[in-house]
């Protein structure tokens, strides 16, 4: 278990936190929150898995002020390389690989968004929506509105490489300060 305070445990459910995930040291996890190693989590995001579960995939990441909760019968499921931008609320869904969750986009029950679809900012999902691959889903409540381009799903795959990269200095600058008890 973690000496951060903001990683916790709820009854018998535990984090499962692998080696080589960035958590930042404002995030907030809490129960069966299982983050694969690439995964980063961004400052003050919170996932909560104290109903169901919640499990994100390698290389994928949750950035700042996201929520990604799990209620009970709705586990969610970040996939590798899936991401979940600022602000943007996840609540008991599946998010397939290189999926952009937009800024302020809300995902709710039993939605499932496939491989290089884009959740446009601040659109909401309906629960149970299925998006098929490669789409853009924009409004309240959301609709497709077209294809994803090549380069949308380009861009996609570079933000996550951006991600990664910037997940694995902070990463390291992470452990050179534990190490020296800072």
């Amino acid at each position: 278990m973690s000496n951060n305070p903001y990683i916790t445990p709820f009854g018998d459910k535990v984090p499962v936190i692998y080696a080589g995930a960035y958590v930042d040291v404002s995030a907030r996890i809490i129960g069966a929150v299982t983050i694969a190693e690439g995964a980063s989590i961004w400052p003050m995001a919170v996932l909560r898995a104290d109903s169901d579960t919640i499990s994100i995939g390698r290389a994928a990441a949750v950035l700042d002020l996201a929520l990604v909760e799990a209620p009970d019968g709705h586990p969610v499921v970040l996939d590798d390389r899936s991401l979940v931008s600022h602000g943007a609320i996840v609540h008991g869904a599946r998010i397939a690989s290189l999926v952009l969750v937009g800024i302020g986009s809300i995902v709710l029950d039993g939605a499932v968004i496939e491989s290089g679809s884009i959740i446009g900012a601040g659109a909401l999902v309906p629960t149970g929506m299925h998006v098929p691959p490669n789409l853009l889903v924009l409004g309240s409540p959301g609709k497709v509105v077209r294809q994803t381009t090549e380069q949308e799903r380009a861009r996609i795959a570079r933000q996550l490489d951006e991600l990664f990269e910037k997940s694995r200095t902070l990463f390291a600058q992470c452990v050179t300060r534990c190490d020296e008890g800072l």
